[in-house]
C-alpha cells in the first residue's frame, strides 16, 4: 500500500516545464538561420501559427521576433496574415565592414522608422543639440499616427551637454564673452527647444495611442566629440562631430565661429551578429552610454 501510494505521488507529478522562450530569442534563432543561408532570400517563412508551436510560444512572442527581423531588414511582409518573405539582401543597405558611412540625414531616419517597427522601442543616443533624432523620429510618428506602426513601449534616453558648461564647440572664434555669450546662448536655446519637442512628441503617444513611453535626459560635464545612437540594442550608428570655422548670423551681429553640422555628420553603421567587430562595437558602445548614464552625467531639466 505504501509503495502504490508513492507510486502515485511520482505519476501524479507535473514534469517542470522549460522557461518559455522570449520574442529576442526567437528572433536571435531565427536570425541565425537567415544568415547561414537555411532560409534564402525570396523564401517563404513558416506561418506564425508554425513558428509559435515550434518554439513553444504565444504567436505574440513570434510576431515581437519577426518585428525584430524585419527592422534589421531580413524580413518582408511581416503581418498578422501571410507569412514573411526572407528578404534579398541585395536590396538590403550593407552592414559590417564593408557598409559605407552616409550622411546623418540620410542614414539616420530610416533606421529610426525601422527600430520603431518592434514591440519595444529603445533608443539611447549622445549628441550636441538632438536636432537630428527628432527629426529622424518624425517619420515613426507619422506611421504611428497613420496606424501602420504600433509599438507596445518606447524607451528614449538622451544624454546632452550640460549648459553651465564652457563648451568647446560652438564657440567664437575671438572667444567666449562670459556668462551672456551669443553663441552659446544660441546653442542652448536650440537644445531645449529641441529636447522639448523631442519629449512633447513622444509622450503624446501616451494619450492618442496608449503606447507606454519614458523619456529621460541627462546633462555631461564635456562636450561630446562624437554622436552616437544605439537602436533597440542591436545597433549602433556612429559620427564624429567635425569641427569648422563659418560664419554665423546671431541677432544683428555676424561671428566666427568654430562648429560642428552635426546633421552633415558622416555615419557608420554596426549591427549586433554581423560579426565579431560589429558585435562588439556595439556591445561597448552600450557599456560607454551605460556608464556615462549611470556616473558622472546629472539631471536634465531642458531650462539651465
Amino acid at each position: 500500500m505504501a509503495v502504490e501510494t508513492e507510486h502515485a505521488s511520482v505519476n501524479g507529478r507535473k514534469k517542470p516545464q522549460r522557461p518559455q522562450r522570449t520574442h529576442r530569442e526567437v528572433a536571435d534563432e531565427l536570425r541565425a538561420r537567415i544568415r547561414s543561408g537555411a532560409l534564402r532570400p525570396g523564401q517563404r517563412m513558416p506561418t506564425q501559427a508554425q513558428l509559435a508551436a515550434e518554439f513553444g510560444v504565444e504567436r505574440q512572442a513570434v510576431r515581437g521576433a519577426l518585428r525584430i527581423l524585419q527592422s534589421e531588414q531580413l524580413l518582408t511582409n511581416v503581418s498578422k496574415g501571410a507569412p514573411a518573405t526572407v528578404a534579398d539582401r541585395s536590396e538590403r543597405p550593407p552592414a559590417g565592414p564593408a557598409a559605407p558611412p552616409l550622411p546623418t540625414t540620410v542614414a539616420l531616419a530610416p533606421r529610426i522608422a525601422a527600430a520603431f517597427e518592434s514591440e519595444h522601442v529603445e533608443i539611447d543616443a549622445v549628441c550636441l543639440t538632438a536636432v537630428s533624432l527628432t527629426l529622424a523620429i518624425g517619420e515613426p510618428l507619422r506611421q504611428i499616427h497613420a496606424g501602420r506602426l504600433k509599438p507596445a513601449k518606447v524607451d528614449v534616453r538622451v544624454l546632452l551637454p550640460s549648459g553651465s558648461i564652457d563648451l568647446a564647440f560652438p564657440v567664437p572664434v575671438a572667444g567666449r564673452r562670459g556668462d551672456g555669450d551669443p553663441v552659446h546662448e544660441r546653442w542652448l536655446a536650440q537644445r531645449n527647444a529641441q529636447g522639448q519637442v523631442l519629449r512633447h512628441n513622444l509622450l503624446a503617444l501616451r494619450a492618442t495611442h496608449g503606447i507606454d513611453v519614458r523619456v529621460s535626459f541627462r546633462a555631461l560635464p564635456f562636450t561630446p566629440p562624437v554622436k552616437l545612437y544605439l537602436l533597440n540594442r542591436e545597433e549602433a550608428l556612429f559620427a564624429y562631430y567635425t569641427v569648422t570655422r563659418s560664419e554665423a548670423q546671431i541677432g544683428q551681429e555676424s561671428l566666427e565661429t568654430y562648429d560642428a553640422q552635426g546633421v552633415r555628420s558622416m555615419l557608420f553603421a554596426f549591427e549586433q551578429g554581423t560579426g565579431l567587430r560589429d558585435t562588439s562595437f556595439v556591445e561597448q558602445s552600450r557599456l560607454w552610454f551605460n556608464a556615462l548614464w549611470e556616473t558622472i552625467s546629472s539631471e536634465l531639466e531642458l531650462t539651465d
